[in-house]
């Protein structure tokens, strides 16, 4: 499953949903874990155990143990649906995880070649984000800098895309918001700008701001590079955020290749009091994909 499938799918399970006060679909009984890091599921997730209201599945990722939500869709919610989602998890004690900060281009550049209408573009989707986090009690938004321009030398698609974000920084730092920069790998996503976590860690060092950070995607740098735990080792001090999935497959942990029990122990290790996103798929259907999908949860944070 590529990220704009990923997307869409949870968009289209959740966009036609009625948030309502009262989880009456949910047959689920209170079995809660004690996580050590803080693992963010998403909407549609546990749909079949907690129902489709998207209320009830927040408690019912609260009674399992999960104290992080992530949303990559939060900003196409209607403004209702984004305040009450956000008071329940302030009632529940959970945090939220990123959200899709703008419109990314997956097929033409946008911010390599510095096209001014595009950037401008680009920073007006910033300043409205900002207005969503507010409601969501949301720290961290996920920003794709689009497809390469062909045509361009990288050295001047680079310089171009950092220019953006910088003026991206000037609208959050006063907010104390972080733009989280998520390089996805060649295979689903060929031809776009950032791929790599060394580049992505150059340019936030360029970039030179609090509010410009790494979104570590375990799952697309394993098939990109590889060398996981080198490789946040590296990075960590430009790491803000963290995104799970197994390959192959992108499905959840103990589905796949990568030890992440390992790579869970050495981030707990570190100290890291961050957010770890589930964007992933369930690797089972039904409740009963849920159900190991909680228990695999519980493997791999059992070290």
């Amino acid at each position: 499953m590529n990220r704009r499938k990923f997307i869409q799918n949870t968009m289209i399970t959740t966009s036609a949903v009625a948030v309502s006060g009262v989880a009456a679909t949910s047959t689920h009984v209170s079995n809660k874990q004690e996580f050590k890091l803080k693992y963010a599921p998403h909407f549609g997730m546990f749909r079949h155990s907690a129902g489709e209201d998207l209320i009830a599945q927040l408690q019912f990722m609260a009674d399992q143990g999960f104290t992080a939500l992530e949303d990559n869709g939060m900003k196409d919610r209607d403004v209702a649906t984004q305040e009450k989602i956000g008071k329940t998890m302030q009632k529940l004690g959970m945090e939220m995880g990123v959200f899709v900060a703008h419109k990314i281009y997956w097929n033409e550049p946008n911010l390599a070649n510095g096209d001014k209408a595009k950037r401008e573009e680009f920073l007006n989707d910033i300043k409205t984000s900002v207005e969503v986090a507010k409601r969501v009690n949301a720290k961290w938004m996920t920003v794709v800098p689009g497809h390469r321009a062909l045509r361009l030398n990288m050295g001047y698609q680079t310089a171009h895309v950092i220019e953006s974000l910088k003026r991206a920084c000037d609208i959050l730092e006063p907010h104390g918001l972080v733009m989280v920069l998520e390089p996805l790998n060649f295979r689903d996503h060929p031809g776009l700008f950032l791929s790599e976590s060394p580049q992505t860690y150059m340019i936030c060092k360029a970039v030179n701001s609090p509010s410009c950070k790494i979104l570590f995607d375990i799952y697309h740098q394993q098939i990109t590079e590889g060398n996981i735990i080198p490789n946040i080792e590296a990075c960590w001090d430009e790491i803000g955020y963290f995104q799970i999935g197994d390959n192959p497959g992108r499905k959840e942990p103990t589905s796949g290749e990568i030890n992440y029990k390992n790579i869970f122990k050495y981030i707990h290790g570190r100290k890291f009091e961050g957010i770890l996103g589930m964007e992933h798929g369930n690797a089972q259907p039904e409740k009963k994909g849920e159900i190991a999908l909680i228990e695999a949860y519980k493997e791999v944070d059992s070290f």
